[in-house]
């Protein structure tokens, strides 16, 4: 689907968003906001459009977290996480993809085999 020029609907997603600041009473939203922010390394800090915010599915069951139980899964998924020198990545790319030498493989090798039919029926 394509927009007419000047009409696309703006959107959140491909600007980098700030990591929530600590508080002693931390929220769902705030760890959220950890990992949308890139702050525990499982993203690109970038906005995340999620259907359910996190933290819905336990205050569906009645199980909703308390503040110590957040504090420990901030702290957990961002500081301890990393500590054994693994490292977030900064871009959505950090590595090179060996996809696109595997395509320019396979092209050349079907090339091969094609020049080599059609030289062998000539």
């Amino acid at each position: 689907m394509s927009f007419p020029p000047g009409e696309m609907p703006p959107t959140r997603t491909i600007k980098p968003i700030d990591a929530p600041p600590d508080s002693s009473q931390p929220t769902t939203a705030q760890l959220k906001g950890d990992i949308d922010s890139g702050r525990t390394g499982d993203k690109v800090g970038a906005y995340d459009p999620g259907l359910s915010p996190l933290g819905t599915d336990d205050e569906a069951a009645g199980m909703t977290p308390g503040p110590q139980r957040i504090r420990m899964a901030r702290h957990f998924e961002s500081v301890r996480r990393w500590a054994k020198g693994a490292r977030p990545a900064r871009t959505s790319h950090d590595t090179p993809s060996q996809a696109g030498y595997l395509f320019v493989g396979l092209t050349a090798v079907i090339g091969v085999v094609l020049a080599v039919g059609i030289a062998a029926t000539a």
